[in-house]
């Protein structure tokens, strides 16, 4: 990274007029090395996402702990109730009378997991965003009408403010905007 400078900068984005463009500018982008990338299109773009790289998500385990904490919770709260606190004898069968538990059980657990996901995404996602510094770019609104964008965030290894600009400048954009954190 190049100085001082680069703390307030979020990085710089390159603007194309068509897909093709932008999906050949991803391409030399990924080739030069640079991988922390932001593309913005106004629909999806085939081929592109290759060049993003894919992440593993941490979702998979948000929905594992919240079902487990849902059936948990439903399988204790009926155990409790029908065993401990009010048992009643129901037709000669035991108090703890499991297979009565499982439908709740399963539906809370399917409950549980919901809500772990969706918290899950709330958190991974950083929402509730009101503001991306992206939008301050002032040909940022045309992302969704007919324009596409590539940013190279300031946080990548390769990232010179110098040298990015030069090399995205050689990718024949539009215009090269600098992106304020």
């Amino acid at each position: 990274m190049n100085g001082s400078d680069t703390s307030i900068m979020y990085g710089l984005m390159a603007e194309f007029e068509t897909p093709t463009f932008l999906v050949e500018a991803a391409r030399r982008t990924s080739n030069a090395g640079y991988q922390v990338i932001e593309i913005y299109t106004p629909f999806p773009v085939e081929g592109l996402e290759k060049f993003l790289g894919q992440r593993r998500n941490r979702l998979s385990l948000f929905a594992l702990v919240g079902g487990c904490i849902g059936a948990i919770s439903s399988y204790f709260l009926e155990y409790y109730s029908a065993v401990i606190d009010y048992p009643i004898n129901v037709g000669g069968r035991p108090y703890h009378s499991w297979p009565a538990f499982i439908p709740a059980t399963v539906e809370l657990t399917i409950l549980g997991a919901v809500l772990a996901i969706v918290l899950g995404l709330f958190l991974l996602n950083g929402l509730p965003r009101l503001n991306h510094p992206v939008f301050n770019v002032s040909q940022f609104d045309l992302a969704t009408q007919d324009r596409f964008f590539l940013c190279v965030k300031a946080s990548d290894s390769c990232f010179d403010k110098i040298e990015t600009r030069r090399f995205l400048e050689s990718l024949k954009p539009v215009n090269v905007h600098r992106v304020e954190k």
